[in-house]
């Protein structure tokens, strides 16, 4: 039996590791429980994009979240290069959605009148620009990129060193990390929640499961309810190549370390053990059209992964009523609300409820006796 740590996170990926990192800066003792690196981490296979854009048709109250997340990150960035020394390469100077012919161009241009439209959504000024006007941002694009929308708030990061980092400032907080304990059950008596795994029974006076899609498994010991529907993407990376891509896209970006990355696959199946070549060269193929100058380069690896996705799109934020102290935190977007995560959600856990007005719109309960229908725009 352990000592009694104050808040207890199941889970040490991306949103696990922000959620704790900002309890550990607010002084609290926390405890971060892993299956470590042989679960299917999306941390590990994500494509780095801090993104407003496209994020919450459907749920106006998504879009404001995305922006408050999106106006964080400098300072997420630079409290994690002060405190560990690394620098996560933070670049936020806008991100395009590029189009490849009129037909796209025309289904964007009516994809974005209705995120304006949407009443209560925020002003993130979203707009549709020709190709002409793309090429003074993107010299390089091809003939076939008919345009495309822009938005400011738009940028990417280094993942991996982000997710370092996190880990790193663990460290430094005292925060103690457990790799290799997976929960198997959750229970709460006398007051405190008892954590069992294969080495032991943990306590803690709070629990927030930040377990990705093993949190379907999990809520329920704890009276919650997290309805996941992930799904699979697959990425390519090519050898470095002189800087040419100063924005992220949607589906391309150069890295600090001059690779580019490419992917927007999204497929049912959800085995990342192999590769489909067909979809990697419809990827390769579009991307190709987007800048001719990457037919040139070799592709040096690729892989897939498993996307954590509630089964809107949507994040999942709750606490439950019949155990007092549990939260649940679900989410696809884990990079670009990773600084709301750090500040606002590790606040809430710590003061010991979330703010009304986060769960009355990110709560779990909106699925009841509702169909699941993905309109994140993940």
């Amino acid at each position: 039996m352990s000592g009694e740590y104050e808040v207890a996170v199941v889970g040490g990926g991306l949103l696990g590791s922000a959620i704790a990192w900002g309890l550990g800066r607010l002084g609290k003792r926390v405890a971060v429980f892993d299956e470590g690196d042989i679960t299917k981490r999306a941390s590990r296979a994500n494509f780095a994009l801090i993104w407003v854009q496209s994020k919450g048709l459907g749920m106006p109250a998504y879009t404001l979240w995305t922006v408050r997340a999106s106006e964080a990150w400098g300072r997420l960035a630079s409290e994690l290069k002060q405190q560990t020394g690394l620098d996560v390469s933070l670049q936020q100077n806008g991100g395009f959605h590029l189009a490849l012919g009129e037909a796209e161009f025309g289904r964007r241009s009516d994809f974005v009148k209705r995120m304006h439209n949407q009443a209560g959504a925020a002003d993130y000024r979203m707009e549709m620009l020709s190709a002409s006007e793309v090429q003074k941002s993107l010299p390089l694009i091809g003939p076939d990129v008919a345009g495309g929308s822009y938005c400011p708030l738009d940028g990417h990061v280094n993942s991996l060193r982000t997710f370092r980092a996190f880990h790193t400032g663990f460290k430094a907080f005292g925060i103690d990390y457990f790799p290799g304990h997976p929960i198997s059950a959750i229970s709460k008596s006398g007051g405190e929640f008892r954590l069992t795994t294969p080495q032991g029974e943990f306590r803690a006076a709070k629990v927030v499961l930040a377990a990705g899609n093993a949190n379907q498994t999990l809520a329920p010991m704890v009276g919650l309810h997290a309805p996941m529907g992930p799904t699979r993407g697959q990425i390519v990376v090519t050898e470095r190549t002189m800087p040419f891509l100063p924005h992220p896209l949607t589906t391309l970006r150069q890295t600090d370390e001059g690779t580019v990355m490419i992917g927007d696959s999204m497929e049912d199946e959800l085995d990342d053990r192999a590769l489909k070549l067909p979809i990697s060269a419809v990827m390769a193929e579009r991307a190709q059209r987007m800048f001719p100058h990457l037919a040139r380069l070799n592709v040096v690896r690729s892989w897939a992964g498993i996307r954590v996705m509630p089964q809107d799109g949507f994040p999942i934020y709750d606490q439950s009523e019949t155990h007092p102290g549990a939260f649940v935190a679900c989410c696809h977007s884990g990079v670009t609300l990773a600084s709301n995560h750090a500040f606002e959600i590790a606040r809430m856990v710590a003061a010991g409820a979330l703010e009304p007005e986060l769960v009355g719109v990110f709560s779990a309960s909106r699925f009841s006796g509702a169909g699941a229908v993905n309109n994140s725009g993940y």
